[in-house]
C-alpha cells in the first residue's frame, strides 16, 4: 500500500508500444513475427500439406534432434566447412598479401582471380568430382574453392592500402621482408582479412552443401535432398535451421573475437 499524498505512475500501454516501435530490437522482433505468421497462413491457405510451415517444423524438432544420423551428418559438413576454410584463409592470406605487394604477381594473377571469383561453384562440380571422386575430397575441395577468392581479393586490397610511411619505416630499421610481411602488411590488412573471412564462411557452407546435393556425398546438404524429396520438409527445414545457427554462431564468435583481440578495429562504430 502506498502512503498517503504520494501518486505512483504506471507506464501506459501505449507508451510501452511506442518504445517497443522506437527500438530496432523491437522492430526486428515485429517483423520476424509477420513474416512467420505469413507463411503459416499461406502454406494453410493455398500450399499442399507436405509444404514446411512453422508449425509443422517446430513439431518436427523433437524427432530430427534425437537423431543420431542427423548429427552425424552436421558433423561431417560443419568439420568439412571448417577444414576447408582453415586451408583457404592459410593460402589465401599468402596469396593476397603477395598480389597486393608484389606488382609481378598482381599482374599474373589478378584477372585470374576476378574471374574465378565470379564463376559460379556448381560449374566446376563436375570437373571436381572428376578429379577428386564422390568422396569428401570432392566438398573439401569445393569449399576450398568457394572461399580462397573471398579471403585472397581482399587481403590483397589490404595489402595495398598499407600506408607507404609503415613501409619506410620497416626499412629503416633494416626489417627484412618477412618481418615486414608478417609485423606491418598483415595486421594492417586485418580489417580487409576480416571481411573476407565473414564472405568466404557463407560461400564455403554453400559450396558444401552444393557438392552434397551434386555428388549425393554424406552430410546435411544430403539429409535435406532426400528429406525433400520425399515429401518431408519440416525434416528438412529443420536442418536449414541448423545451418542458420551455425553462420549466425560464426559470425557472433568472429565479433566477440575481434573485440577481445582487436579492440581498435572499428572502435568508433562501437562507440557510436
Amino acid at each position: 500500500m502506498s502512503a498517503p499524498g504520494i501518486i505512483i505512475e504506471r507506464p501506459a500501454n501505449g507508451s510501452r508500444l511506442k518504445a517497443l516501435l522506437s527500438s530496432d530490437a523491437g522492430l526486428r522482433i515485429i517483423a520476424g513475427v509477420a513474416i512467420v505468421l505469413f507463411w503459416e497462413i499461406a502454406v494453410r491457405l493455398w500450399a499442399p500439406a507436405y509444404v514446411a510451415r512453422p508449425t509443422g517444423i517446430v513439431m518436427a524438432v523433437p524427432a530430427v534432434v534425437s537423431n543420431a544420423a542427423f548429427w552425424e551428418a552436421a558433423g561431417i559438413t560443419l568439420s568439412g566447412v571448417v577444414q576447408g576454410l582453415v586451408i583457404a584463409l592459410i593460402a589465401g592470406t599468402l596469396v593476397g598479401a603477395a598480389i597486393g605487394r608484389i606488382r609481378l604477381f598482381e599482374s599474373l594473377l589478378q584477372p585470374y582471380l576476378n574471374g574465378f571469383f565470379a564463376m559460379p561453384m556448381v560449374a566446376i562440380l563436375p570437373l571436381v568430382t572428376l578429379w577428386f571422386g564422390y568422396t569428401g575430397d570432392a566438398r573439401l575441395a569445393t569449399v576450398v574453392f568457394a572461399a580462397f577468392f573471398s579471403i585472397a581479393l581482399n587481403v590483397a586490397d589490404g595489402a595495398r592500402s598499407v600506408p607507404p610511411e609503415y613501409i619506410e619505416v620497416s626499412r629503416s630499421f633494416r626489417g627484412s621482408p618477412w618481418s615486414r610481411l608478417f609485423d606491418v602488411i598483415l595486421p594492417s590488412s586485418v580489417p580487409y582479412l576480416l571481411a573476407g573471412l565473414r564472405l568466404a564462411a557463407g560461400r564455403a557452407l554453400i559450396g558444401a552443401i552444393v557438392a552434397e546435393f551434386f555428388a549425393a556425398l554424406p552430410g546435411l546438404g544430403y539429409f535435406i535432398l532426400v528429406n525433400t524429396r520425399t515429401f518431408r520438409h519440416n525434416d528438412a527445414f529443420v536442418a536449414v535451421a541448423v545451418l542458420t545457427i551455425a553462420c549466425v554462431l560464426f559470425e557472433v564468435g568472429l565479433m566477440r573475437a575481434t573485440a577481445r583481440f582487436l579492440p581498435w578495429y572499428r572502435r568508433d562504430e562501437a562507440g557510436s
